[in-house]
């Protein structure tokens, strides 16, 4: 009697989560009264899976039958499939064929062709899958930019534009001639006074201000490699950094030069736009003798690490050029737009909004260093700045949504473009999104780590969309991606593996930790690929959906977190005998603790504080007698 027949009849009972599955072999030599053959060394026995009740139906024991016939007379091979179709669709079975096809052919290949060649090597991929993934990667663009390095583009778009605004804050604004002046002093400041060579890195520890673009700038000019340090980190951590990357120099400003002691060379940056007059003789003539190659670093900036201590992500000029110059291709943001300055200096898209708004002509509009956190200052600024291109994190968009709900929506009446990164997107966050949007906004979705040049692929996400999960997108110019399993090898459609990043945005390295950077990239093909740790599929469009994380990394608010980072910070606490940090709706993060005295959560977050960036804190702190280990 049939399993699925009693099962009907049995309808409480749960079908267990995997298939039953036989494989049958039959030989056309053998005699009906034979139960088993034997084939080289193998043993194969006859079993009767399937009844055959008329020529339209098949009553089977099992949810998937794949039979294998053998006709020796005719020496040929043929194979059937049976399945159920309660479980599986006629296109399914059709697919499962013709994979079990291509890799039966590969094995039929003349003997030489495959001696010694594994069996996880033999493809399942169709020839479709395959152009689809030739397709998704045809990215090659040529950019007619025949500047090689960051400053002599910013320089190009000072002399197309000079009166254009380049960047405001607040009362406080530059229009594009303006800031190459301040620019160019601080660089031959940097040059003279503190003879910064080429390659060398300067480390810069400033709020949102004038002077962070100033700083950034100036740096690039005189040929060195930019270093944020976020004013918001613990000062020991500040210091450990800054031994990291062996800088002489640190730039300041107002708002952080008691911030670090004075055994730490800096410049405050501010003198340069104070103490105009005393810099009026310089010589800026000398600038022209600086030269940077494309492949000199541009900047680096520190990622979460699973040691404990963080990594320096080293970009090369041409990979920021090559990225910007991709971003701008798609239109993601263009000359004619009014930007937001938003991104922490810690994160490497305030690189996005500052090099890439200038590079790109627009004018960008900075908040003042909490503005981001005072809604009503932010919407005032967004209406009367007319704001065209705002860039976040979908948890911050859903809140300043919450906020207009109860206000006016009016007040994103001039926004053109909403670019959402750093965490994964929603089918119903973009539902709630479009309804509360003009129908003139066009929403992307972005994706990319660090290691590939803040972004490697968008979408465009368009209202009413009708999918499943909001895709990553799909890859920039000059980018490729690759989706492989555990023995890199490419997987199937829809078939879950790590992504692999290669082309135009691939980074040099951490600094100072070639065994990391080992680890990190690989050789595919004759290609450099970052292995992103990131679990991925492909869909049938050729568009890339982000499913998990290889590692116990996660991503809170766009910032990369090693959870093993946090937990090492609490169990340096003597009374700490263990510790689990977990990341909770997506939202916030909670430790769980086993102490055997009596703490409370005041203490815990102080000590946390003293030790952490504000973005690796834990939101609640679980005090137990013992953590349950289950």
């Amino acid at each position: 009697f049939p399993l699925q027949r009693i099962l009907n009849q049995h309808p409480n009972i749960s079908n267990p989560v995997f298939l039953d599955t036989s494989f049958e072999f039959i030989s056309s030599m053998t005699k009906d009264e034979e139960n088993e053959i034997m084939i080289g060394d193998s043993r194969f026995s006859l079993l009767p899976d399937s009844i055959k009740i008329s020529e339209d139906e098949i009553m089977s024991k099992f949810d998937f039958i794949l039979s294998f016939q053998h006709d020796l007379n005719q020496n040929e091979f043929s194979c059937t499939i049976n399945a159920s179709l309660d479980l599986f669709n006629v296109e399914t079975v059709c697919i499962l064929t013709q994979r079990l096809l291509t890799m039966l052919h590969q094995q039929i290949t003349p003997f030489d062709c495959v001696t010694n060649k594994p069996i996880y090597e033999l493809s399942l991929t169709l020839p479709n899958e395959i152009l689809l993934v030739k397709s998704m990667n045809n990215t090659q663009v040529s950019f007619s930019s025949a500047f090689t390095c960051i400053h002599r583009e910013f320089a190009y778009q000072v002399m197309k534009h000079p009166q254009k605004l380049a960047v405001e804050l607040d009362d406080q604004s530059l229009t594009y001639c303006e800031l190459l002046h301040y620019v160019q002093i601080l660089s031959v400041t940097l040059l003279n006074e503190y003879l910064i060579t080429p390659g060398e890195i300067v480390c810069q520890c400033v709020e949102r201000s004038l002077s962070m673009v100033i700083g950034i700038m100036g740096i690039e000019m005189a040929g060195g490699v930019y270093c944020p340090l976020s004013p918001r980190d613990p000062q020991h951590h500040l210091y450990a950094l800054v031994r990291q990357t062996s800088s002489r120099l640190l730039l300041i400003h107002h708002l952080t030069k008691v911030k670090l002691n004075n055994d730490i060379f800096s410049f405050n940056i501010d003198s340069i736009m104070n103490n105009n007059v005393i810099y009026n003789d310089v010589d800026i003539d000398q600038l022209s003798s600086v030269f940077v190659p494309s492949n000199n670093i541009a900047y680096i900036i520190f990622t979460s690490g699973s040691t404990g201590i963080p990594k320096a992500v080293s970009i090369r000029h041409h990979n920021l050029l090559l990225s910007i110059n991709a971003i701008i291709h798609v239109n993601v943001f263009t000359n004619n737009d009014t930007m937001v300055q938003m991104a922490s200096c810690s994160f490497d898209v305030h690189i996005q909004e500052l090099i890439g708004g200038l590079l790109a002509g627009a004018s960008i509009v900075m908040l003042h260093p909490d503005g981001n956190m005072d809604f009503h200052y932010m919407m005032k600024l967004l209406q009367e700045k007319q704001i065209t291109y705002l860039q976040s994190v979908p948890a911050y968009v859903n809140n300043m949504l919450e906020f207009l709900s109860k206000c006016n929506y009016s007040y994103l009446s001039t926004l053109c473009t909403l670019d959402i990164g750093g965490d994964a997107s929603t089918v119903q966050f973009i539902d709630k999104l479009y309804n509360c949007l003009s129908d003139k906004i066009s929403v992307w979705n972005s994706y990319g780590p660090a290691e590939a040049t803040i972004n490697s692929t968008y979408y465009a996400v368009y209202r009413n969309i009708d999918v499943s999960s909001i895709p990553m997108g799909n890859v920039l110019a000059n980018y490729r991606c690759s989706v492989l399993d555990d023995l890199l090898q490419a997987v199937v459609i829809d078939q879950e593996g790590q992504l692999f990043i290669g082309g135009a945005g691939v980074f040099t390295g951490y600094l100072g930790r070639d065994d990391l950077t080992a680890k990190a990239l690989i050789n595919i093909d004759s290609k450099i690929f970052y292995r992103t740790g990131d679990v991925v599929k492909m869909d049938r469009n050729g568009s890339l959906h982000f499913i998990s994380r290889k590692d116990f990394q996660v991503k809170l608010h766009g910032q990369r977190i090693e959870l093993g980072e946090i937990e090492r910070c609490l169990l340096n606490i003597t009374s700490i005998s263990a510790c689990v940090v977990m990341k909770w709706n997506d939202d916030y993060l909670v430790a769980y603790v086993q102490s055997s005295s009596h703490m409370n959560e005041a203490e815990l977050r102080q000590h946390c504080q003293s030790q952490l960036p504000p973005h690796m804190i834990p939101s609640f702190f679980i005090i137990l007698d013992k953590l349950p280990l289950n």
